[in-house]
């Protein structure tokens, strides 16, 4: 005859079954399975919703250089590629301390031309090969906005323009 340990301060008599507490493997496995089907689901909806969160920055940046450029063309009567430094329009982003991963802002923004001054690399790394777009010149400009977002290695790229006008033109979140 087996003897039965006490368990939660209860006590058996021979004989006496002792009631199961414990959940099964089976039960757990199902368990394990919901989380992993729910996880399945909610992720790729998490990764979209930070990628929007991100192209929000790109708007806000976008408009902050159409202000910029704008004041320039009051004062010199024509836009600039130069954001930042001698003839430049006044913008780079804040806290800009050199471009890339130690930034606090995600695309590269700007012109074609030299970092921290025609241009600024966020923290995405995104090259700055995809702002081939952008122009300045008496009267119109185009400024460019590039991040991969999604992490897919197709950037997504927005374009603002004197007429303060945002275009996608690469949807990164587009498919």
């Amino acid at each position: 005859m087996l003897a039965v340990l006490p368990t939660h301060s209860q006590t058996f008599t021979p004989g006496e079954e002792m009631k199961r507490e414990a959940f099964s493997l089976i039960e757990l496995m199902i368990v394990v399975a919901i989380i992993a089907f729910l996880a399945m689901i909610s992720v790729p909806t998490f990764t979209r919703f930070l990628a929007k969160a991100k192209r929000a920055e790109a708007y806000m940046n976008l408009n902050s250089i159409y202000a910029a450029q704008k004041a320039h063309w009051a004062e010199q009567g024509s836009y600039s590629a130069v954001l930042s430094g001698k003839g430049g329009v006044g913008w780079k982003p804040e806290g800009y301390s050199g471009g890339g991963a130690g930034e606090n802002f995600y695309y590269t923004y700007g012109f074609g031309g030299s970092e921290g001054s025609n241009y600024f690399t966020g923290k995405l790394g995104t090259a700055s090969s995809h702002l081939g777009r952008a122009s300045a010149g008496k009267n119109s400009f185009v400024a460019v906005a590039a991040g991969d977002i999604m992490g897919k290695g197709k950037p997504d790229i927005l374009t603002i323009d004197e007429n303060s006008k945002i275009t996608i033109v690469q949807d990164a979140l587009a498919g």
